[in-house]
């Protein structure tokens, strides 16, 4: 798990943490909405951790110093 997927999973955790707090204080159900986007959010860092490995290409393979042509 690289740095920028572990920033979303604690964006979609405190988004969705916030949500649901703020809708216990306040009563209003327009915090529902956090709870919406958090989930959104979530499933975005799921998505992009299953096609984490899949993207990432090999390098070429490169010759030894020995063996590379001097112009």
């Amino acid at each position: 798990m690289n740095g920028p997927l572990k920033a979303a999973w604690a964006l979609t955790v405190f988004v969705i943490v916030a949500g649901a707090v703020l809708w216990a204080v306040t009563g209003r159900a327009a915090f529902a909405v956090f709870i919406g986007l958090g989930v959104l959010t979530a499933v975005g860092a799921w998505f992009t951790g299953r096609t984490e490995g899949g993207t990432r290409r090999k390098a070429a393979p490169t010759k030894p110093a020995s063996e590379k042509e001097i112009s």
